[in-house]
């Protein structure tokens, strides 16, 4: 599987600018986060083993996913286990029906209305929801052709490794 981090949000321009959290709340995607999507896109249709994407429920991974599948083709299902690490102002969710309606072609599932966590999660929290996730995608047949859009804290959880806005890192899910 493919991990994605997604592209550069405007709560990321200021954070990285100034290390304080700029107290914005579920932020989109600026015009260099929808160019590092479409990046990834063209990167993962080379690739070519993509099938579906998974995504987290935020608006910034959502948007991600959104250009990355108009890009190839893919059906996506949100996903909230491979949220972010509930931590700063950008860490509080939209509502499940403001999402729905934005994007209607995903699948949503049985995502509750208020599914972000309240209050910071801990690092431990963060692992044993990477460790849930991983079991969960060992399980299946088909983790093999699927792209998840996803966050620095929960791919740091998952892998151990710091990656940038857009940046994809191969995972296998039994290793």
């Amino acid at each position: 599987m493919i991990l994605v981090r997604h592209g550069q949000s405007h709560f990321n321009v200021v954070y990285n600018a100034t290390r304080r959290d700029p107290g914005i709340i579920d932020p989109g995607l600026t015009d260099e986060g929808r160019r590092q999507a479409e990046a990834a896109a063209l990167a993962l249709r080379a690739h070519g083993a993509a099938r579906r994407i998974l995504a987290s429920p935020y608006t910034r991974t959502l948007h991600t996913a959104q250009i990355i599948a108009a890009r190839l083709g893919l059906p996506v299902t949100v996903e909230p286990l491979v949220r972010e690490r509930a931590y700063f102002a950008c860490d509080i969710g939209s509502p499940r029906s403001e999402l729905m309606a934005r994007w209607p072609e995903f699948d949503f599932g049985d995502l509750p209305e208020r599914w972000w966590p309240d209050p910071e999660e801990t690092e431990a929290e963060l692992h044993q929801r990477c460790r849930t996730f991983r079991a969960r995608m060992a399980a299946r047949d088909d983790w093999a052709g699927t792209v998840v859009v996803s966050h620095w804290g929960f791919i740091r959880g998952l892998t151990g490794l710091a990656v940038a806005n857009g940046e994809m890192v191969p995972f296998r899910p039994h290793d």
